[in-house]
């Protein structure tokens, strides 16, 4: 049974925090690989940019570059439209695939109002990692694990980590702000940001 990973998201733009999150994934759930999927359009929020799924796709591709077993996929952005999770894992289920999927913290809190959310979790392990430390969040937290096993029969996992408070969002920001932003992304990264005036 091969044990693949799937870290979906808008990528705007990958940062350090992603790459942390990804090889934590990797590590503790055992995957034998992992997709990294940018979105194409997301459909739980707007876009906060005009950056395009090309541009998107490219970053990934350099800063995931050098992880080893780690694969960005252009699967929703050629599918096109709204990227619904229930599709991806549609497509890249199998009787010899064990597949589990990456979520932050909001995400798991609102699982259960995503498209087909009973094949979501016929389909996939979920898997969650905190982005934040808002203590308030964890017992919504709880409840809603306790709640997703009792009605889906499935597990959401954690990852043991500290919170890695560290979003595109923050990153776009220290852009606009004329920050220097070595510190939140690859290099490779930070030179594609650069030499294609994004963010600005």
């Amino acid at each position: 049974m091969t044990r693949i990973g799937i870290f979906g998201g808008t990528f705007s733009p990958p940062h350090n925090g992603h790459l942390q999150a990804a090889k934590l994934f990797m590590e503790q759930m055992w995957l034998d690989f992992l997709y990294v999927i940018p979105t194409a359009l997301p459909p739980h929020k707007e876009m906060d940019v005009a950056v395009s799924a090309e541009h998107r796709l490219a970053m990934c591709q350099l800063a995931f570059s050098g992880m080893e077993g780690v694969y960005v996929s252009d699967l929703e952005i050629r599918r096109g439209g709204r990227s619904y999770t229930v599709d991806t894992l549609r497509e890249l289920s199998g009787e010899d695939r064990r597949l589990f999927l990456l979520c932050g913290t909001d995400m798991v809190l609102t699982l259960d109002q995503w498209r087909a959310p009973e094949e979501i979790f016929k389909l996939c392990y979920p898997v969650y990692i905190r982005r934040d430390k808002d203590a308030s969040l964890d017992l919504p937290l709880i409840q809603k694990i306790a709640a997703y096993r009792e009605k889906y029969g499935k597990v959401v996992r954690k990852i043991v980590t500290e919170p890695i408070e560290l979003s595109s969002s923050d990153v776009r920001r220290a852009i606009e702000g004329g920050e220097d932003i070595s510190g939140l992304v690859p290099p490779s990264v930070k030179k594609y940001i650069t030499d294609n005036h994004l963010y600005v």
